[in-house]
Parts: structure tokens; C-alpha cells; sequence
């Protein structure tokens, strides 16, 4: 049974019935092409190469961004910003067959709430809009920045002069390219996710775009609130059902929030879609 829904669900993304919401579990696989150490995605993970490899308190390792804020608070918010940076903007990531399968698809929409580059440099020869999510930013009522990829390079643009027939990559939590910016810390989410609630945070053209949309969260687990209210709000309008989670094992908690929001659990592991799909996801943990 398990097989036809994943079968169901590939057809469904190959025809563009369904918009991808990538978690952290997306970048599963993903290795530095020198040493062979995976890419930290997974609020644990991210902690741990923030701290120097070093666990924090066990009521900072519950969730990545209150571990930021402890850190923004004794070293500055900019110490945030430059481990981001460091971590996602160098190109020593080695590809991943999930973000070059999704652009191969040619989708209209995206949404990724890794703070990487993954989804960025599968489209880098396509054109496309990306919106970048900000936060705590003064001179604008608005919680995003939007650019126009030609192909070659990035350029900012208005909402004015989105090209409506190129795909759009949504990247809420931030992205080093084409200039850094980020919602890391509590007090960003605070701000993001207040103005998100409030309208500011998504731009007028996608609140038309998703109405009635149906969604697939891959590698998102739903057991924090802060990524179950960004959730909630960026698929505002969507279809019934709303969509599906790919989640292997679901909490008691998962279960009961995907009801609530019309979201359909598949009990399936990222890489069985992609077997389904014919994307050789073994690759996924090799390094050149």
C-alpha cells in the first residue's frame, strides 16, 4: 500500500500538483567533498558546529534557535550570521540527487526552510525568482527581500518586476546568497513569524499563487513548534487536503497537528520516494 501511495505522490510532484516543503532531512547525504563529514542541517547538528563540536546546556540542545540566542547574546548577532555564512556559502558541498531531481521537474514553486544553498545551485543555470526571508531589519514593513536569477547572477528586485512564468524558490529561513541574511535566533523567529502572522512576511504575488495548493514536506519533522507555526502560516489556503508528510515514524504530536491541519502522514523514508522515483538516493552518502 505503502508503494502505490509513493507512487501516487511522484506522479503528483512530476505533474506539479504538489509544491515541495524541504526539512532539514533533505539534506541527508550531503558530504564535505574533502573530508567526508555530512552537512549540518538538523537543529542538533547545527548546534553542535556552532559550539566548536561541543554540546551545550541540554535546555539549549532542545532547539537550534534558543541556542542561538544564547550565543547571540554573549558574542553578538553578526557571530550567528558568520557561522551561517561559513558553514553554507563555500562550495565543498557535494549535490544533492533530491534538489536535482525537484529542479529536473521544472516546478513552479518551492519552498525550503534550510538556511543552505542546495536548492539555489541545482537551479544556478535556470532562471528564477528567489525570496529571501529577513528578519529585525529597519527602513521596510516587509520580512523578505526578492530576486530576479537570470541565469548567470542574482540582482534584487520589486515585487513589481517578478517575472510570473519563472519558478519560485522560497527560502524563508535566510540563505548566504546572493547576500546573507537569516532567521537563526529566537528573537528573529519572534519578529519573522509575528509579521508572518500579520501578512509581511510573504509577498502578495505567492499568497495568490498558493491558494488552494497541496503540499509534500520531505525531511520535516514536526515535533517544534517553531517550524509547525511557519508552517501553518506559509501553506495558509491551501487545498483539501492540504497535502502529505513523508514521516517514517509520527509522534503522537506530529499525528495530532497534521490532522489538525489537513496534512496527510505517508509512514515512508525520504529515500523510498526517491527509489520510487528512480533517483539513485545510495549517492546521496558518497563523496567524490
Amino acid at each position: 500500500m505503502t508503494s502505490r501511495i509513493l507512487e501516487d505522490l511522484v506522479g503528483a510532484l512530476e505533474s506539479g500538483e504538489l509544491v515541495p516543503y524541504l526539512g532539514p532531512g533533505a539534506l541527508a547525504g550531503v558530504r564535505h567533498r574533502d573530508t567526508g563529514a555530512p552537512l549540518p542541517g538538523t537543529g542538533e547538528e547545527l548546534i553542535l558546529a556552532m559550539n566548536g563540536g561541543k554540546p551545550m546546556a541540554p535546555r539549549l540542545m532542545y532547539e537550534f534557535p534558543r541556542a542561538a540566542m544564547n550565543l547571540e547574546l554573549k558574542r553578538g548577532r553578526a557571530f550567528v550570521e558568520r557561522f551561517l555564512t561559513g558553514l553554507y556559502q563555500p562550495p565543498v558541498w557535494t549535490p544533492s540527487p533530491l534538489h536535482g531531481w525537484l529542479v529536473s521537474l521544472g516546478l513552479p514553486y518551492l519552498i525550503d526552510i534550510n538556511r543552505d544553498t542546495q536548492l539555489q545551485d541545482a537551479h544556478a543555470a535556470t532562471p528564477h525568482t528567489l525570496i529571501q526571508g529577513i528578519a529585525r531589519i529597519g527602513g521596510t514593513d516587509y520580512r523578505f527581500r526578492l530576486y530576479a536569477h537570470d541565469g548567470v547572477e542574482y540582482r534584487e528586485i520589486e515585487p513589481a518586476a517578478v517575472d510570473p512564468d519563472l519558478p519560485i524558490l522560497f527560502k524563508p529561513m535566510g540563505t548566504p546568497r546572493p547576500a546573507p541574511a537569516y532567521i537563526a535566533s529566537d528573537a528573529d523567529y519572534v519578529d519573522y513569524i509575528t509579521e508572518l502572522m500579520g501578512g509581511f512576511a510573504v509577498p502578495d504575488f505567492v499568497k495568490r499563487l498558493r491558494m488552494g495548493k497541496q503540499y509534500l514536506l520531505l525531511g520535516l519533522p514536526l515535533t517544534r513548534d517553531t517550524e509547525r507555526m511557519v508552517l501553518s502560516d506559509l501553506i495558509h489556503g491551501a487545498g483539501t487536503p492540504a497535502g502529505y508528510a513523508l514521516i517514517a515514524e509520527p509522534s503522537a504530536k506530529e499525528r495530532r497537528f497534521c490532522q489538525r491541519l489537513g496534512i496527510e502522514i505517508v509512514e515512508a523514508e525520504l529515500a523510498e520516494l526517491l527509489a520510487v522515483a528512480g533517483v539513485e538516493s545510495g549517492a546521496m552518502a558518497e563523496t567524490p
